[in-house]
């Protein structure tokens, strides 16, 4: 199974920091140069592998975590995107619900990567909870996953536990997962909770 990450801010740089911390390769990537990036990989560490946006679509699980209006631009790296799970970061705060045709925003974003499965998480927290360590007091950081596919749902989920988080599924897109979505100018009810579960 290879992974990329998409985007290399705030969020993108916190999540590098989590498959840093497990020893887990990834590739990240962004419109930029690698180049241009390059030493900043470097400083989180040597499994995080700076790629073109071309080389790092060819990955099994994609974290997309650029700028929601930024999306359509990635999209257009590949023809299809069958056969890839993409997890979608972003948040479209601020972006008019008319201007998604009324949808949630990671319905929106899944019509643009066609033939991939989509599972929306680890957005609900800041970049500066995401890059702390998920393990707190004897808990695991909760992250939240939504998915119209059970079966990405449960792999982004194994692969949540392997990275030291503890998933939650919050069902469907347009269910439980609009608790993790933005919508014009208010947030989910769940975004910016960060918890610990303890089992």
């Amino acid at each position: 199974m290879s992974y990329s990450i998409i985007g290399f801010g705030n969020i993108g740089k916190a999540l590098a920091k989590t498959f840093a911390r497990k020893g887990i390769e990834v590739s990240v990537a962004t419109t930029r140069d690698p180049e241009s990036f390059a030493s900043a990989a470097a400083a989180i560490g040597p499994t995080i592998i700076p790629k073109t946006l071309a080389e790092a679509v060819k990955a099994d699980i994609i974290f997309l975590a650029v700028r929601f209006e930024s999306h359509p631009e990635v999209a257009k790296a590949l023809p299809t995107w069958q056969g890839k799970t993409i997890i979608d970061v972003t948040n479209a705060y601020g972006v008019p619900p008319e201007k998604l045709g009324g949808q949630p925003s990671s319905k929106f974003v899944s019509q643009a990567f066609s033939g991939a499965k989509l599972v929306k998480g680890f957005n609900h927290v800041v970049a500066t909870v995401l890059d702390q360590d998920p393990a707190v007091h004897g808990g695991r950081r909760v992250v939240f996953l939504a998915s119209d596919d059970d079966a990405a749902a449960a792999e982004i989920g194994a692969l949540a536990e392997k990275l030291g988080f503890s998933p939650i599924k919050l069902g469907g897109l347009s269910e439980g997962g609009l608790l993790v979505q933005a919508r014009g100018n208010s947030w989910g009810h769940l975004i910016f909770k960060d918890l610990v579960k303890f089992d």
